[in-house]
């Protein structure tokens, strides 16, 4: 059977019917990404707007709203574009936090988010140079489909805690034997999280059947419902969590750039010192660097775009998009931006190219004017999603040779580390620290690549900053 043919311009330009897609699951899949990760369009300006800097600022949560918006727009558009792949930027969380929580109080705004941009400069020599994706190119690929799985784990995990389904037991440590429950006492309750079960129930049956949109049926579905019960019972506002499903008032808001070019970016080394804010930088590096190594990998590797060696498909240009993400993210007072693990929403719906990012940033581009709409699906509306993906990325699973200890091990603990410590980056590090230790013990230093071992001399490095800053202060 000779191979399909491409119908028009665009289809040729991102290569849809190439790889096995069509318009309609790119479509189905950027509408899917965009519901699934528009909640930084309300978590975004909580986390920022909610901290203050050393001086007692604020930063206002109008003009953080269309901050973040306005980069999730213009940088998933470009990652569209330039890298043809269905992969979703924005505001990273963790990132966001770090910035918010350790960063600002020790300096002004303009100096943290000068930080952020200095930090995205840095990334951005590093891909130039070839090394962050030499450094990719140097991981085995057992070790890339245990990234996958992890993160498959990891999300489901987020998306069972957004909609309540797991909770964290206060006073947990020292208190009782496990640090996490079903539901807020232990059983689930209320109307939230009967939503999200029903939510899972639908989507997971919709993909059973093999139907088209599944996940972004589910979604919508959920949401209708979320309303509806919000409207009939009395819920308080706050067992939604950040979102309460309800239609708003307003439907159009005029958006407030008032924060873009708001940042310094040498203001940091008179606040906090050289030595201070190397190690800031430090951290937000490598953060930045391994997750998005992370997420790359894992949502390219579930679409089934790695070439036979495992590589990922114009990958030096992905590298230098998220890369400039995090300068314009800095550059616009919204935080380092990275490339979204919810992305694998939108291959879940069958998304295989860049045509997907362009209704996914257009979405984002609506959501300038319709902030109010963009904020109505619940997370017990979208974490259903989450779940269903998770079981997609889980599968990679079968691919690990789990009998041979030199790489199974490593590649559980990428896995099991990614969501016990809420982190891809520190269950990237779990594995490449036991991956090289193993080889060594075994003899068999020289299979790997001297990346690898600098990656994991730095991976102990973040994992012992704390003594280390004590030490050198």
């Amino acid at each position: 059977m000779p191979p399909a043919t491409a119908s028009n311009g665009i289809d040729r330009f991102f290569r849809i019917t190439e790889r096995g897609s069509d318009f309609g699951r790119e479509i189905r899949g950027g509408f899917a990404t965009f519901f699934t990760m528009a909640y930084i369009l309300v978590l975004n300006p909580i986390i920022l707007g909610g901290a203050e800097d050393k001086y007692g600022h604020h930063l206002s949560h109008t003009q953080l709203a269309t901050a973040t918006a306005l980069v999730a727009c213009v940088m998933t558009v470009i990652m569209g574009v330039a890298g043809n792949l269905p992969l979703a930027l924005a505001a990273g969380l963790g990132l966001n936090a770090v910035v918010a929580f350790q960063i600002a109080p020790k300096m002004s705004w303009d100096d943290a988010m000068g930080v952020v941009v200095l930090e995205g400069l840095i990334i951005c020599v590093l891909v130039l140079t070839g090394l962050r994706e030499a450094v990719m190119h140097a991981i085995p690929q057992p070790l890339k489909q245990a990234i996958s799985v992890g993160i498959g784990l990891f999300i489901a995990f987020i998306g069972f805690i957004d909609a309540g389904f797991v909770t964290r037991i206060p006073g947990a440590i020292g208190e009782s034997s496990v640090p996490v429950q079903m539901g807020g006492d232990g059983q689930l309750s209320g109307w939230p999280v009967l939503v999200f079960c029903l939510g899972v129930l639908l989507t997971i049956a919709l993909m059973a059947r093999g139907l088209r949109g599944a996940i972004l049926i589910g979604i919508v579905t959920t949401t209708v419902l979320a309303i509806a019960i919000n409207e009939i019972a009395d819920i308080k506002p706050a067992a939604w969590g950040l979102t309460v499903p309800k239609m708003p008032d307003d439907v159009v808001a005029s958006p407030d750039f008032g924060l873009l070019g708001d940042f310094d970016l040498f203001g940091a080394w008179n606040e906090v010192g050289a030595l201070t804010l190397v190690l800031i930088i430090f951290t937000l590096i490598l953060s930045d660097f391994f997750d998005t190594m992370g997420t790359v990998v894992g949502v390219t590797n579930e679409a089934g775009l790695l070439d036979a060696q495992g590589n990922v498909p114009n990958l030096g240009r992905v590298l230098f998009i998220d890369s400039v993400a995090a300068v314009a993210g800095g550059a616009a007072s919204a935080s380092s931006s990275t490339t979204y693990i919810e992305s694998a929403a939108g291959v879940g719906e069958g998304a295989r190219t860049g045509f997907a990012n362009l209704v996914t940033g257009g979405l984002f581009g609506l959501a300038l004017f319709l902030t109010p709409l963009a904020t109505v699906v619940p997370a017990q509306a979208a974490a259903p999603a989450l779940i269903a993906v998770g079981f997609l990325m889980m599968s990679q699973v079968r691919h690990i040779e789990w009998e041979r200890y030199e790489i199974a091990i490593p590649a559980f603990l990428t896995v099991s580390v990614m969501p016990f410590t809420y982190s891809i980056t520190n269950g990237i590090g779990a594995g490449f620290v036991s991956y090289v230790v193993i080889k060594l013990v075994l003899g068999k230093a020289r299979e790997v690549h001297w990346l690898l071992w600098g990656t994991a001399a730095l991976f102990l490095a973040y994992f012992a900053i704390d003594p280390i800053e004590q030490l050198l202060t």
